[in-house]
């Protein structure tokens, strides 16, 4: 459940695990662990976790008359397994998942002006839980450039789920596709025709390199793997 909650990019410092009393837990269950996120609104249960023993399929046997117990092919030996109970809920998970990738910047990460910027919203959602991986956004609308841009998502989209926007600045683009939690973007630029390459950006650093656009299936597949 711990790597669960990894895989839904939770921090470890966002959460507890609450050990629960004998005397709060059900009467079957001989330990039970709640996993408690640290809501904006308070912390609150996210998940539970309990070990109901062998209470589950001997309530089964019993008013079924099948035989539950398992034997052990080393040894011989006949038992009736244990159950361990994971409790999740979709809700709860979306949430928390949202509040961890939730992030505002004042004034934006930008340094290229001196304007007065407003609240920049980045949703950073681990690679696997975004719904769109990759954003093709091509410098121009200009008939030169749309044609490799289209060819370029086309050529991705057998392998990723991508999106394509050509509209307004590429600044404020990139800024719709970071609300969105999209982890790359790729701009072709009027270089691109020249020289077989384009310009990744990352979501979270804003780090940009130079692909060659044969290599960029691989990069975007390392990146995202």
């Amino acid at each position: 459940m711990q790597k669960w909650c990894a895989f839904l990019g939770l921090k470890k410092e966002n959460y507890e695990m609450v050990e629960i009393d004998e005397k709060d837990r059900a009467f079957y269950s001989m330990r039970t662990i709640d996993f408690e996120y640290k809501y904006p609104f308070g912390q609150k249960e996210l998940y539970g976790l309990a070990y109901r023993t062998d209470y589950d399929l001997k309530q089964h046997q019993e008013f079924s008359r099948q035989d539950m117990q398992y034997l052990d092919p080393v040894t011989k030996e006949k038992y009736i397994p244990h159950v361990i109970e994971p409790s999740l809920g979709v809700d709860r998970s979306v949430l928390a998942c949202l509040l961890e990738a939730y992030t505002e910047i004042d004034g934006g990460r930008s340094t290229t002006t001196d304007a007065i910027k407003d609240v920049e919203v980045i949703l950073k959602l681990p690679y696997a839980l975004s719904p769109i991986k990759v954003a093709i956004l091509p410098l121009s609308k200009k008939e030169t450039l749309v044609p490799l841009a289209k060819q370029i998502q086309a050529d991705l989209s057998h392998k990723f789920v991508t999106t394509y926007d050509e509209t307004a600045s590429i600044g404020k683009r990139y800024r719709r596709q970071d609300e969105i939690g999209t982890p790359f973007c790729i701009t072709i630029d009027f270089d691109s025709l020249e020289d077989g390459a384009v310009t990744v950006r990352d979501r979270d650093t804003m780090e940009q390199e130079r692909i060659k656009i044969k290599d960029v299936e691989n990069y975007l597949s390392n990146k995202l793997k």
